[in-house]
């Protein structure tokens, strides 16, 4: 039977001061890949990564908070992640209801906000309920708003909204991208800037599919459990450093904008040359 897992505080030195940006992101993504492979190379069970995984979530809060990120959705359980082995399932739930034992609080003090994204009717009454009750506690919290993504499915979400959009009776010429949106999980958040990946995996694994259309994106080779500080200021540097056209063009960037000696005024002999980025802790550009 698998041991009974705790989550403990490990003290931390203090983190860097915030890396300057010239801009930051205002919603930023991560889907919390490699617990699993951190403890596989420890010769530790899986359930051990996910609590390794699990304590790290307020030192990359409190990183993100640094920055002034006003809302940060962490992927926690997807809806496939139900066909994993029935104790490491369990495990995941015990690990959800002593995060919020011992976290709600604490985000209530930091001034957290906490939402939770996904579906939860198949989790047991007792744990939501403790969802719930979180949300309440910090629902009038604006420093930073925390959206938990625990079994959710990016397919499922759109599939429920088109069937409530259906129920309402909506006439399809009214149906519109905001519509949508409007009928989305998500509804009240705007769209990720950026999504970032742990574990050097390159895929969005049915994450946010709908927001995610004109999100940055990152892939990290570091496992979840050691993605900390330099790696945060790494990814927001490089997002910062990229140009967010949305399919069109920048000023600089058109036939029209000034040249000089055949590079426009950016500093790029071609508009269309990708921004160059520093390449460091395994991101993507």
């Amino acid at each position: 039977m698998p041991p009974v897992l705790r989550l403990r505080r490990n003290p931390s030195p203090p983190p860097p001061p915030p890396v300057p940006l010239v801009r930051a992101p205002r919603h930023v993504a991560i889907i919390m890949d490699g617990n699993g492979r951190w403890a596989r190379s420890r010769g530790k069970p899986r359930l051990a990564g996910h609590r390794a995984g699990t304590e790290n979530i307020r030192r990359v809060i409190s990183r993100f908070a640094d920055y002034g990120v006003e809302y940060l959705t962490l992927y926690a359980f997807s809806t496939e992640n139900w066909e994993r082995p029935p104790y490491e399932v369990r495990g995941l739930m015990r690990l959800l209801s002593y995060f919020l034992k011992r976290e709600a609080n604490e985000l209530h003090k930091e001034g957290i906000r906490l939402l939770h994204i996904g579906d939860l009717s198949p989790l047991s009454p007792r744990l939501q309920d403790q969802i719930r009750d979180a949300i309440e506690l910090t629902k009038n919290n604006t420093r930073m708003t925390l959206a938990i993504a625990f079994n959710y499915g990016g397919r499922a979400e759109i599939v429920e909204a088109v069937r409530r959009i259906a129920a309402d009776g909506v006439p399809p010429e009214q149906v519109s991208e905001g519509l949508i949106t409007a009928y989305m999980n998500t509804a009240g958040l705007p769209d990720p800037d950026l999504v970032i990946r742990t574990a050097g995996e390159m895929r969005l694994s049915n994450f946010l599919l709908w927001q995610s259309a004109y999100a940055e994106f990152c892939s990290v080779s570091a496992c979840w459990p050691d993605f900390d500080s330099p790696h945060i200021d790494d990814c927001l540097l490089a997002y910062s450093q990229r140009r967010r056209r949305f399919g069109g063009l920048l000023p600089d960037e058109t036939d029209e904008a000034p040249s000089f000696n055949g590079h426009h005024a950016n500093g790029r002999a071609h508009a269309d040359e990708p921004p160059r980025d520093n390449g460091r802790n395994g991101h993507s550009a």
